[in-house]
């Protein structure tokens, strides 16, 4: 036999070895192959899978980046929620509460001291703080004067945490900086009812 013949008998053995047997690429692009090694994803799955998508990509910081109203340099602030008792109130304003946490917004863009003040009443209140502070500064230098002041003011009254807030004395940095008062945390509120059998939601600081 010829070795022209030989590798004919060999190309002729080889095609029959491997007769029915298809070519992964052709599989691959075959969408009804495709489609029935793998099941189609259910209506609730979809909905799970778009659900986590936009927690991903939503934006947890619903404090608004939005204008809101100017505030003037030197002026005083001041605002609590229906509850809070007037002597509590009174109290925060003169100092009279411990701050136990602070945060410092001077030289902060808006878009800055945003991100820092959801993250400061976020992480205050998980850690039990009731009294804290926020330096913002009066601004009466720049260009928009009191705008950071400005922004803060809008975002306490737009945090559900906060319940009560007033300029600090001057010892505290007057003007230019804010008290807070925070909501008890579950955790706290809890803790207190089983250590003195208190009922009240918001019992007065002390």
């Amino acid at each position: 036999m010829s070795s022209s013949d030989e590798v004919a008998a060999d190309r002729q053995a080889f095609l029959e070895a491997m007769d029915g047997v298809d070519k992964l690429a052709d599989r691959v692009r075959d969408p009804e192959v495709a489609k029935g090694s793998k099941k189609e994803p259910t209506e609730g799955q979809l909905r799970r899978r778009a659900r986590a998508v936009q927690e991903e990509t939503q934006d947890p910081n619903y404090l608004t980046l939005g204008e809101v109203k100017a505030l003037e340099p030197y002026q005083v602030v001041e605002w609590k929620k229906d509850g809070v008792q007037p002597e509590v109130f009174k109290r925060l304003g003169t100092g009279k509460y411990t701050v136990s946490h602070q945060l410092d917004l001077h030289r902060k863009t808006v878009a800055e001291a945003r991100t820092a003040v959801y993250a400061f009443l976020k992480s205050s209140q998980e850690n039990g703080a009731r009294a804290i502070s926020i330096a913002h500064g009066r601004g009466e230098k720049s260009r928009t004067p009191a705008r950071i002041k400005s922004y803060v003011v809008h975002w306490l009254e737009q945090t559900p945490e906060v319940i009560a807030f007033k300029s600090a004395p001057r010892e505290l940095g007057g003007t230019g900086a804010t008290l807070v008062l925070l909501r008890k945390s579950d955790a706290s509120r809890e803790q207190n009812r089983e250590i003195h059998g208190l009922k009240s939601a918001e019992p007065p600081l002390g």
